[in-house]
């Protein structure tokens, strides 16, 4: 009777411990991961950053870059976008771009350890590239970026997938054929790297949502950036999105332009190309600064009022192929930079802008950039302040109005955004030599960059070269 009784006690503090065990890992986890829901308030103000984890540290890796996350949050970083984390295809490797671009296996045997790939040419969707450390270091950034309450998306590969996917083998009517019935790389691009999806394969679909809902709902993902977003029939946006928006809100940026992706649901938030090609043509002389007025009207009557645009003055294309900022935009480069945070839609930080980044990122092999702060990052962290306190930069599903001021001067830009009672005005002259044009802002305000109060009420204002006021009211 005695050993039974004992028996019994032995059991029920071993049944309590455990249960007080199980309660208290559970506590961790939920502090690990606890992070409200993505909401349309949220991009109001949010900055998102394109994280390059191959070259942002040299190291390479996720545990370098998740040091470094609360960081990000004095910048004003609501959203880190991970450029695609997938294992890289062997086949097929890259080593140079463009249209005479060469594999790895193209050079000695001795080199070849050195050329990476393409982060766009995925063998698996499901996997964690080893380059960059465990699914244990992913989860720990995604748990690390949410205890800063930063939302995480991927960056999907929808169109292709690198010549070593298991769905070759298995699958191969999930890829687009010649009349040989060989796979092919997607038409009409030098993408020799990748084998090009049939959309016209149900089955394809499906295992590609499937995919994608693995890390919204079991990695805690927040939602997604789309490469290529455009070239996919929209009828699989219509299919994918909905069903991935009933299991959790997510986040959904397309690389894209075209207003029919961000319609009825789908997508949240498409790329501002023609704003940024505006940003180089006017910073290389090429136009004046009505242009940028004009392609934001364009924008207002081509997309509906709760489209969200990101702007941008550089990303991983633009950087490794067209330049870096201050080689396409030169003495204009903090002018861009800030117009880009005071048009309606978001502004993108990429991987070393906030650390003057002054050279183009290798994208096939390994490079990296020093991290020492200076006047980029000051520059970007009140940029970011005012992002995200002030409802006259609002920028989401709700957007804060946007006036043009006349000012007679083709190359003044100037305009007036404000909600809520709140109001800022943005003058900027967009050459390279002084410009005056009629005082068309009377008033006393708050310049902000320097938070320093401005009087303008003479019947002039004269702005130096690539000049730019931000003034609050």
């Amino acid at each position: 009777m005695k050993k039974l009784i004992l028996s019994l006690a032995f059991i029920s503090v071993f049944a309590c411990k455990e249960e007080k065990k199980q309660e208290e890992i559970k506590t961790v986890s939920e502090e690990k991961t606890a992070i409200k829901p993505i909401s349309s308030s949220d991009l109001e103000t949010a900055v998102i950053y394109e994280a390059n984890i191959r070259q942002y540290s040299p190291e390479g890796t996720f545990e370098a870059f998740t040091k470094d996350i609360p960081q990000l949050k004095k910048l004003g970083v609501k959203v880190i976008w991970l450029m695609p984390v997938f294992p890289i295809s062997e086949t097929k490797r890259k080593a140079t771009g463009g249209e005479d671009s060469k594999f790895a296996t193209d050079f000695p045997e001795a080199e070849q350890d050195k050329y990476l790939g393409s982060y766009y040419a995925v063998s698996d969707f499901t996997k964690i590239n080893p380059e960059f450390g465990t699914i244990e270091d992913f989860r720990s950034l995604v748990n690390t970026a949410h205890d800063n309450g930063i939302y995480v998306i991927l960056d999907w590969v929808p169109n292709h997938t690198g010549w070593d996917h298991t769905w070759l083998k298995t699958n191969p009517e999930y890829y687009t054929q010649n009349e040989k019935g060989e796979v092919v790389h997607p038409e009409d691009t030098d993408w020799t790297d990748v084998a090009d999806l049939n959309y016209d394969n149900q089955e394809m679909r499906k295992e590609m949502i499937a995919d994608m809902s693995y890390w919204l709902t079991e990695e805690g993902v927040d939602g997604l950036r789309c490469d290529v977003a455009g070239s996919v029939p929209t009828n699989f946006w219509e299919q994918a999105i909905p069903e991935l928006r009933a299991k959790k809100d997510i986040f959904m940026l397309a690389e894209a332009w075209k207003p029919e992706l961000l319609k009825d649901g789908l997508f949240d938030m498409a790329y501002g190309w023609d704003r940024h090609h505006a940003m180089n043509h006017i910073a290389q002389g090429e136009k004046d600064a009505t242009e940028y007025t004009k392609v934001l009207h364009t924008d207002f009557e081509r997309y509906e009022a709760d489209d969200i645009i990101m702007n941008f003055v550089t990303n991983h294309d633009e950087n490794s192929w067209n330049g870096t900022i201050k080689e396409r935009m030169g003495e204009a480069s903090e002018t861009m930079t800030a117009l880009a945070y005071v048009t309606p839609g978001m502004p993108l930080i990429y991987s070393g802008q906030e650390y003057d980044l002054d050279h183009r990122l290798l994208f096939f092999e390994k490079d990296s950039f020093p991290h020492t702060k200076g006047k980029t990052w000051k520059v970007l962290e009140k940029l970011g302040k005012l992002k995200n306190t002030s409802s006259a930069l609002h920028g989401g599903e709700k957007p804060a109005s946007f006036e043009t001021i006349e000012t007679a001067n083709e190359n003044i830009l100037a305009f007036k955004r404000s909600k809520n009672g709140s109001a800022v005005v943005f003058l900027a002259n967009l050459t390279d030599k002084e410009q005056s044009f009629d005082n068309v802002v009377k008033g006393t305000y708050i310049n902000y960059m320097d938070n320093a109060k401005e009087e303008f009420q003479e019947d002039t204002v004269t702005l130096e070269a690539w000049e730019y006021k931000i003034l609050v009211e």
